[in-house]
Parts: C-alpha cells; sequence; structure tokens
C-alpha cells in the first residue's frame, strides 16, 4: 500500500477538504482526488462522502484512518533508523489561553527545549471559542485552554487539571476577617477584575447573572500580577485564579474569602482533534504537559 496516498488520505481527512490537503502538500487537486480515488478502489470501501464542496469521513473512512495513522508512524519511525534521529523534530503549533501563557512557559519552557531542541514551538493565543475553531480548522495542532470542562467526542483530552478560583482582599480588608462572606455584602465592595469574558470572569459573571446580579469594577485589566499589588495595597476586591495568588496567600499577602453561594471551577485542559495524527512533536509537548501543575496538592 502506498504511503504516500495514505498521507495525502490522512490530511484530507485532518483538514476536510480536497483542496487544502493539496495546498499543503504542494499537489494539485486532481492529483489528490485521483490517490484518493485509487485508495478507495484498492481497499473496496468508500472513504469519503463528498457533498459540495465539503467531504467528511464516512464509518468505514473513520475505521480506515486510525490504520493509516498507525502505518505512517511506523514508516516514519522506520525511515528515521536510529534512536538519535528519531528525536521529536518539526515545528508545533500551539493554541494557548492568554492567562496560561506565562506560568506554562515561563520557568518550564527551557527544560523543554533541553529535552526537545529539534522542536520548534509556535504559540498562537486566543480565547476559548477561537481556540477551538482553530483546532477544528486545523490551523493549530493542539490547544491547551483555561475554561469550563469541554466535553466532545471530536476531542482527545490528553492532560487536564482542575484550578480553583476565589475572590481575595488584603488581609487588612475587613471581609478577610469573617469565616463566612454573604454575597450581598461582597458585591458592596469596589473590585478590580480581568476583561470581560476571559475565562474565569466569564463563569463568575454568568453564575452572578443567574441571579439577577452583576459586578461593576472600577478597574479591568489583563494583567493578574498587576491586580495583585492593587488588592495587597486594599485598594479592592478581585476574582483570580488559585494559581495566581498562591504565594502570596501562603505569605499572608493576600486572603482567599469563603463565599460559599459563589463557587466556580475551571479546567485547564490539553486537547488534539481524535482524528489528528499524534506527531511526535505532539507526543513530546504531551509529556511535558503531564508535568506541569499549576496548583499545589494538599498533603
Amino acid at each position: 500500500m502506498d504511503l504516500r496516498a495514505l498521507s495525502i488520505f490522512i490530511e484530507v481527512a485532518e483538514l476536510g477538504s480536497f483542496t487544502r490537503a493539496g495546498e499543503k502538500l504542494g499537489y494539485s487537486q486532481p492529483t489528490i482526488s485521483f490517490q484518493i480515488k485509487q485508495l478507495e478502489k484498492e481497499m473496496g470501501v468508500q472513504l469519503f462522502d463528498r457533498i459540495g464542496h465539503c467531504v467528511s469521513l464516512t464509518d468505514a473512512g473513520r475505521d480506515a484512518l486510525s490504520y493509516a495513522q498507525q502505518i505512517c508512524h511506523t514508516g516514519q519511525e522506520m525511515l528515521l533508523g536510529t534512536k538519535r534521529q528519531r528525536e521529536p523534530a518539526g515545528t508545533l503549533r500551539l493554541g494557548m489561553a492568554d492567562s496560561l501563557c506565562e506560568p506554562l512557559i515561563v520557568g518550564h519552557y527551557g527544560q523543554f527545549r533541553t529535552a526537545y531542541p529539534k522542536v520548534c514551538l509556535r504559540i498562537t493565543t486566543l480565547d476559548t471559542s477561537a481556540l477551538l475553531e482553530s483546532l477544528d480548522h486545523n490551523d493549530v495542532d493542539m490547544i491547551c485552554t483555561m475554561d469550563d470542562h469541554v466535553y466532545d467526542t471530536n476531542y482527545v483530552i490528553a492532560d487536564e487539571e482542575e484550578i480553583g478560583v476565589h475572590f481575595v482582599a488584603s488581609p487588612q480588608h475587613p471581609l478577610a476577617a469573617l469565616p463566612v462572606v454573604a454575597l450581598e455584602l461582597l458585591l458592596e465592595q469596589p473590585f478590580l477584575l480581568t476583561e470581560k469574558g476571559m475565562s474565569y470572569r466569564r463563569l463568575m459573571d454568568a453564575q452572578l447573572a443567574r441571579n439577577s446580579l452583576e459586578i461593576h469594577p472600577v478597574l479591568e485589566t489583563g494583567q493578574a500580577d498587576l491586580i495583585c499589588k492593587l488588592v495587597r495595597e486594599n485598594t479592592g476586591l478581585s476574582f483570580l485564579p488559585d494559581y495566581v495568588t498562591e504565594g502570596m496567600v501562603r505569605e499572608g499577602r493576600l486572603a482567599r474569602l469563603n463565599v460559599p453561594d459563589l463557587q466556580v471551577v475551571v479546567w485547564k485542559q490539553l486537547l488534539y482533534r481524535r482524528e489528528k495524527w499524534l506527531s511526535a512533536p505532539m507526543r513530546a509537548m504531551i509529556e511535558h504537559m503531564k508535568g506541569i501543575r499549576l496548583t499545589e496538592e494538599t498533603p
């Protein structure tokens, strides 16, 4: 069986288009169509449903895709030969929530670079909906989100971590001394928040809206570190992920408030499309991400 035809089949399946697969591989659209037809003839099944300019895998095509990916992966390993040559190499396109860039890249990229020197990392930052859209259009190889938990059989969850989010105040703020803070009392305070629509801010706003409540912040900025400094100066309260405030809470420079009427949990998830061939750089990133935890485990 022709490995080139199988590679073309994989690209068409991932991109959902003969034309886009041809553009990526450097073949004309008729060449792509011919290779797929020959493969279908050889296998005796129809691999794609063709409706207008759109193509989608048939049930037989989905089964064949898994085998094709295994064959191509094995063929690639055979061609590489030695263990040294099998080092992950190439470009990895990673989509990421902007708020995850610093905690996941700073302090960790050096380790990744040392372990996988032949992998070039290309990071794109977008919000969750745009990340999923980019993944669906194969504009990125995998994405790392921080949002509500994604449940979708079209995606493989390569790694995930539950992230707590809390209201925080200066230890000198009167609410910091209360064992439980009522939501009504909380909402009377000035707030310093990240931009509206940012994952955890959006989830908080949605919970409040269900009770016909809303926070009107006195300051909005995407710089979580700046917000922490201002909260420490007792200029207002904020709502931030635990990994942002963990160190300052432990050192007594910030206090988390217990607000039982509003509990928000977000998830850090590393996702890729189920039909996507799991390349060596992708495997390397999965292994790397599994070693990073943003929230310290409680003994």
